[in-house]
């Protein structure tokens, strides 16, 4: 008898935070839809991150301990106040997220995503401390994702399906070209969303920053993964 070792390629594992997320964020909305019209708007105001509520400190500790306001950071992540707002960030996810999520693994893919999204919103409650009106969705996490992948893929090239003419296309794109579409986006939500303006910017801004940062400080965990 004869003993061959044949070498075996381990299967990858499915991307099951950005599936996750995805599924969450679309479960979320349709309850939210579900609902009457002020019903929603007291929803939105009670899992969003309302920056009046979160730095109130007239507020008794053991009340705002009871009512966990600090994780309306991360809850706020998962509502969205439209469809529009909704199939624009998880496009992007999608787009984005899933080539991330296989290189720095599920776990710090996950961590990535909710503190980036996490401190994007509390860099846009910083920036407007007094507001009553609350911050929902997940433009800063996903602009962290944004962030993290040209950090690690700063030369790559997308495929993508085009409707051109009477036709669809399989075009390859360069990444920082699809990104500035998605900083267009952003720009465009921001002046035509909610009341916020141009302020809830610095959100996109710090969620693209924050997951750049962590992306690049995760290089040398990625290396020792690849290697194993």
């Amino acid at each position: 008898m004869v003993f061959i070792q044949v070498e075996s390629r381990r299967r990858r594992s499915p991307p099951w935070a950005t599936i996750s997320i995805v599924a969450l964020s679309v479960l979320a909305f349709f309850w939210l839809a579900a609902t009457s019209g002020e019903e929603r708007l007291a929803l939105l105001a009670r899992w969003g991150t309302v920056p009046a509520r979160l730095f109130d400190t007239s507020a008794p500790l053991l009340r705002q301990l009871v009512e966990l306001r600090a994780l309306r950071l991360f809850s706020a992540l998962f509502v969205h106040a439209n469809w529009l707002h909704l199939t624009g960030n998880l496009l992007f996810l999608m787009i984005f997220g899933l080539a991330a999520e296989r290189l720095l693994g599920s776990r710090r893919f996950l961590t990535l995503y909710l503190v980036g999204g996490a401190v994007a919103n509390l860099v846009g409650a910083l920036t407007l401390s007094s507001a009553v009106t609350p911050i929902v969705g997940s433009s800063g996490a996903v602009s962290a994702v944004v962030g993290a992948y040209l950090a690690l893929f700063p030369r790559s090239r997308l495929g993508l399906v085009l409707p051109l003419g009477l036709f669809l296309e399989f075009v390859k794109v360069p990444a920082p070209v699809l990104i500035g579409f998605w900083v267009l986006l952003q720009l465009l939500f921001t002046y035509v969303g909610p009341t916020f303006g141009a302020i809830v910017w610095w959100t996109h801004i710090a969620g693209f920053l924050v997951g750049a940062l962590m992306a690049l400080i995760s290089r040398p965990a990625i290396a020792r993964r690849l290697r194993q």
